[in-house]
């Protein structure tokens, strides 16, 4: 093997270890997030680990959001989930509606408009993942028919799915550019990597509209749910 055969596998590794660090980071993040901020509305959870999930996709593609995805999961169900595996397939089904429709638009178009189309369409789409969920598996776990969960879903499901994922897709939108910078300063992203969000005032006029979604949505989130918003209290 020649020696600048060595040297590319070398730096393969060295990426690939570099991936891997970086997705556990993603992971980790979103991980701490669900941990810190976890909501109960009724029988349903406002957190925002999305946001990380979709920050992994749009760093390293719509695969790489699927593996955070199933991986955020499984670490939920065994660690901080009251529903088992029927709450962990449904919070799978959502969190990678969301991030992969994001990313998928986003390797194609990267840019600040790829961004920002790819966000819009992973709201309608893990709203639209989730009502059907719902109607599919929360009968199973709840002992309710199907016809009840039928009544839920324009008063509670509906504005509840549509919420979450706006406030996730705000704060992702908010949160990207600075992410992948401060990646970068520390050698953890190639520096020419993902230049097409770049930050100047179109993002920041942008970022601050995300702003006014998040708190819009926040206020939606008090006006509609106000008398049964909790903070979920952790065992032990």
């Amino acid at each position: 093997m020649s020696t600048n055969s060595v040297a590319e596998n070398t730096a393969v590794k060295k990426m690939d270890i570099k991936k891997l660090c970086v997705l556990a980071l993603f992971t980790a993040l979103g991980y701490i997030c669900v941990f810190v901020f976890r909501f109960k509305i009724q029988f349903l959870t406002l957190e925002f680990k999305d946001t990380f999930i979709v920050l992994a996709g749009f760093v390293y593609g719509p695969f790489a959001a699927l593996g955070v995805s199933f991986a955020e999961s499984l670490l939920e169900m065994l660690t901080l989930s009251d529903t088992g595996f029927w709450g962990a397939l449904m919070n799978f089904c959502g969190s990678a509606a969301f991030a992969c429709t994001a990313s998928l638009i986003y390797k194609y178009n990267k840019s600040y408009v790829g961004a920002i189309i790819g966000l819009i369409a992973s709201v309608f789409s893990m709203t639209a993942v989730m009502i059907l969920m719902n109607l599919l598996i929360t009968p199973i776990y709840m002992h309710a028919p199907v016809k009840t969960v039928i009544g839920m879903i324009v008063p509670l499901l509906l504005p509840f799915n549509i919420l979450k994922s706006l406030l996730n897709a705000g704060y992702a939108f908010i949160l990207y550019k600075p992410i992948v910078s401060a990646l970068k300063s520390v050698h953890a992203l190639p520096h020419g990597m993902d230049n097409g969000f770049k930050l100047n005032k179109r993002s920041v006029v942008g970022m601050l509209i995300a702003a006014v979604i998040i708190i819009a949505s926040i206020a939606v989130v008090i006006s509609l749910f106000g008398g049964t918003f909790e903070v979920v209290k952790q065992a032990g």
